[in-house]
């Protein structure tokens, strides 16, 4: 009888169906090249403003005064980004780096420019002796985008890189060849007439800076790559919040961060609508590097800069609780978003570097029960 009852469930096994695969989950790197907190958090500031007027304008009359200007900062920031304020952060995400309430978040690399600030975000930690520029040389150190990809047996397009600073096609990867990077005005490839009429556009649309184009393609391109792909890692890199702000149009600054938040809102609700990406995907949005504090030096960073050095790092996803702004937490770091990122993906950081920055929610962040 005993053995009767090994056999009887042995055939019960076999027929029942199999068991579902594990879902495959997806992270998603968004950053706002040079993005302050003082916009994040309080959206339009009424000093920079003022101190871009022309002598005698009244700043009631200023296009940007009247598109963005609120009462208190809570509002300003909701009108400059309602999706990603009155949605994203209050049902489904958590934003540190509000230091009025005691939330910081700081790079680590005493540079408090691009590629070094990218590349702590990517790497885990600094390297300030080796990155230590702009220019656009090899990343001499793989990635976590690299590391993602061969660990979660990826193909080079289900790791992607959309980004409008032409330089990333250096920063992104340390192997060339090893993700999809689309940079700069590099042209891009589509089946859709649209989307290859935008590739050729791009050009025909030049942007004041000869190596950023306009955060729009890179936004449409990455949109169409998800779309046919399906990627697994994907990053985008937007700029003009950066380049318009060195031009010192604060006005333009603006509408670029207005700008990004509808994009957010049509890449959530699209991540929403998709069976294989509707709550497996995290999304972690952060900044390379602050700015000036005030209206003397909002428009540049770098190290001598006070507070260029200052950023903010917002968390979407079903690893972690959403709380909405965080307050009073041990100081957080740039290095930590990859070690961030490896753990969301379901990896152990350590594999990647371990002497990486741990990630967020080993800090300060609520791991929230999985799916």
């Amino acid at each position: 009888m005993r053995y009767l009852g090994v056999i009887v469930l042995m055939v019960a096994a076999a027929l029942m169906p199999p068991l579902a695969a594990a879902p495959s989950r997806a992270v998603i790197l968004i950053t706002l090249d040079g993005a302050r907190h003082q916009e994040v958090f309080g959206g339009f500031d009424v000093e920079v403003a003022r101190a871009r007027l022309e002598t005698g304008q009244p700043l009631e009359d200023a296009t940007a005064y009247r598109r963005y200007w609120a009462e208190t900062r809570e509002e300003r920031r909701q009108k400059l980004m309602p999706f990603f304020w009155g949605t994203l952060m209050r049902h489904h995400g958590s934003i540190a780096g509000d230091r009025s309430l005691g939330s910081a978040v700081s790079v680590t690399n005493r540079h408090w420019f691009s590629y070094p600030g990218y590349a702590e975000i990517l790497l885990g930690r600094a390297h300030d002796e080796d990155i230590n520029s702009n220019e656009p040389h090899r990343n001499p150190y793989p990635t976590v985008l690299e590391f993602l990809q061969t660990r979660g047996g990826l193909t080079a397009s289900q790791a992607a890189v959309f980004a409008s600073w032409n330089v990333f096609d250096a920063i992104a990867e340390h192997r060339a060849g090893a993700l999809t990077v689309n940079a700069g005005y590099e042209p891009f490839e589509s089946p859709s007439p649209d989307i290859a009429r935008q590739s050729r556009q791009q050009s025909e649309t030049p942007t004041p800076w000869d190596s950023v184009r306009h955060d729009a393609y890179t936004f449409r391109f990455a949109m169409d790559h998800l779309a046919r792909y399906r990627p697994r890692v994907l990053y985008l890199a937007f700029g003009e919040t950066d380049d318009w702000a060195h031009d010192g149009r604060y006005d333009r600054v603006l509408d670029a961060y207005s700008r990004f938040d509808g994009y957010l809102r049509e890449l959530w609700t699209w991540l929403d609508s998709q069976a294989d990406y509707q709550g497996r995907t995290s999304l972690l949005i952060t900044t390379d590097h602050g700015r000036g504090r005030g209206p003397a030096d909002w428009k540049d960073h770098g190290s001598r800069v006070a507070g260029a050095n200052e950023t903010w790092m917002a968390f979407v996803s079903p690893e972690m609780r959403p709380r909405g702004p965080w307050s009073t937490h041990p100081e957080l770091h740039a290095s930590q978003a990859a070690a961030t990122l490896i753990t969301w993906f379901g990896e152990d950081w350590r594999t990647f570097d371990a002497a990486a920055a741990p990630p967020v929610e080993a800090v300060a962040g609520q791991p929230h029960p999985r799916r």
